[in-house]
């Protein structure tokens, strides 16, 4: 594919679910670097109108796609530990993280349990030494400042369940916070072969180029415990790109605020989960997190706006995004239709 180009940023897409696989990855060059973005790829749920076998395929066509990119990368960034953001070597017979600099969400706190275990095998196949040190003091109380609006926000009839909600959050915080301050902490790692670097708030300037990385921020809802993602706004000269990570939607008022307040050129954000509506999900955050993508449309100069992931499992999403799709046409796509393709749902269903 070429690239989508800004200024001095070069922009490839690898694979996102509306090819077929669970992914959300890609590719940025610079004068100063090459930067390959969680590096995942997994097979569609039970749900998705394809065999097992074709599911397969296409993870392993993702995967390979993704191990081209490998080969060209001096930096990698791994946002979040579920699988289809990080590829482990044990799985796919093959340690491409060899000979780069890893930029990784923080694997000792701000994480759940399972995510936590994944980080942590993770890191001991691709380092050769397993290096542990004492915890330190988590501070929380960063949280509710970053996600104000979203607290403050009023729910009609659904206030009070919403109230009880956060409060669970809040609770199930505070036992997260002791689990983090009881564990034995991994630590960053810089070898010749290899350097891994936590990267949650941090900025690195690399020449001209500028990785400008995110607090933890939830993936998904308030509390949720699916855990934190990390984002990131990569910058050169007058240039950025911004990729949200797995916010779903956002659903959360205070992250659309931030991609407004940075007004990149492009952005890379993925779409509420519609194909678990009615189970984990609801419409009420649902219509939140399409008035946050309408605002972010509306207030932002970025295009185009690639909207991809979570949403593109479930076909319904050209129903529920219709207004969207017309409204914005010329600005919002997936990775498909910038490869000149259909979504391969829509495909698919015939749609």
């Amino acid at each position: 594919m070429f690239p989508i180009k800004r200024g001095k940023i070069n922009l490839y897409l690898i694979w996102s679910d509306s090819l077929g696989a669970k992914s959300f990855s890609f590719f940025v060059e610079t004068p100063d670097i090459k930067l390959l973005v969680d590096p995942g790829a997994a097979v569609m749920q039970p749900s998705y109108p394809l065999s097992v076998y074709r599911k397969r395929k296409l993870k392993k066509e993702a995967i390979n796609k993704i191990l081209e990119y490998a080969e060209k990368a001096t930096h990698i960034f791994i946002s979040h530990y579920h699988y289809d953001h990080h590829l482990r070597p044990s799985v796919i017979k093959k340690n491409f993280y060899k000979d780069k600099i890893l930029f990784i969400k923080n694997p000792n706190k701000f994480i759940n349990f399972s995510q936590s275990k994944r980080a942590r095998m993770f890191l001991k196949e691709i380092l050769k030494k397993h290096e542990l040190k004492e915890s330190e003091e988590v501070n929380i109380n960063f949280i509710e400042k970053q996600i104000k609006k979203a607290l403050s926000m009023s729910y009609g009839d659904y206030n009070t369940r919403k109230k009880e909600l956060i409060e669970k959050g809040r609770k199930w915080l505070l036992k997260m916070k002791k689990f983090w301050e009881k564990s034995k902490w991994m630590k960053e790692y810089k070898g010749k072969d290899i350097k891994v670097l936590f990267c949650d708030g941090k900025t690195f300037k690399i020449g001209k180029t500028e990785l400008k990385f995110t607090e933890p921020i939830f993936h998904g809802l308030e509390y949720d415990r699916i855990g934190w993602v990390i984002g990131i706004v990569i910058k050169h000269g007058k240039n950025k790109i911004l990729y949200t990570s797995d916010i779903q939607g956002p659903q959360i008022e205070d992250y659309a605020d931030w991609i407004i307040k940075e007004n990149p050129d492009i952005i890379l954000l993925d779409g509420f989960p519609l194909y678990l509506m009615g189970y984990i999900t609801n419409k009420i955050n649902f219509e939140r997190a399409k008035r946050n993508l309408i605002k972010i449309l509306e207030k932002t100069k970025s295009n185009p706006v690639i909207f991809d992931h979570h949403h593109l499992r479930n076909e319904k999403h050209i129903i529920h995004y219709r207004e969207i799709y017309e409204n914005f046409k010329n600005r919002i796509f997936t990775y498909a239709e910038l490869m000149g393709k259909k979504p391969l749902i829509l495909q698919l269903k015939n749609i």
